[in-house]
């Protein structure tokens, strides 16, 4: 039996994991190599009173319509090139307003056992480089949000099998990243 309904969105077991997973089909849409992507998450139902206008625009169902989450994702303006992740996200704090946020980006990815093999000094590019160029490397998506309360989802998409069937979702497959999330979200 597949996981996917008739129009192609994946059931998921928590509102947390269905925006995760709708961003990452969001993001699949654009293809590989892409930039780093940041998505506000905001309360569908706050979001519909609030912003009726907005709420049209997005197509946000009623609050019975099924196939409105209780979360929305608000994609934000495009990351700057000229910052490494970590000292962005070190820049980044939401109103209250907002329930939580989540990030979606690509990187390479080796098996446990290939980085045992990493040769000693390497950093920077010099490792970048070697990861590159290693044949075991994995192509990946990571998406990752956060919640107020805490709560973690993550997807991860691999190039080599690049399908919504095989998107692995869990809580804790990316903790650094959600740490840095959640950092973001704190007062």
């Amino acid at each position: 039996m597949s996981n996917l309904p008739t129009d192609g969105t994946a059931f998921a077991a928590s509102p947390l994991t269905r925006a995760v997973l709708e961003i990452d089909d969001y993001t699949a849409g654009f293809g590989w190599d892409q930039p780093v992507r940041l998505f506000a998450l905001v309360d569908t139902a706050r979001l519909r009173t609030r912003e009726p206008k907005l709420a049209s625009q997005l197509g946000l169902g009623g609050a019975d319509d099924p196939a409105t989450s209780p979360l929305t994702p608000v994609e934000q303006q495009e990351l700057p090139d000229d910052k490494a992740l970590d000292e962005f996200l070190a820049t980044v704090a939401w109103p209250p307003s907002v329930a939580g946020c989540a990030l979606s980006v690509e990187r390479l990815m080796l098996p446990p056992a290939a980085e045992s093999a990493i040769p000693e000094g390497l950093d920077g590019q010099a490792l970048t480089d070697w990861v590159a160029a290693h044949p075991e490397r994995q192509e990946v998506r990571m998406t990752v949000a956060v919640l107020r309360d805490g709560s973690r989802e993550c997807a991860l998409r691999l190039r080599e099998k690049d399908s919504a069937r095989e998107v692995l979702t869990g809580a804790d497959l990316v903790p650094g990243l959600a740490a840095a999330l959640a950092a973001t979200l704190q007062d």
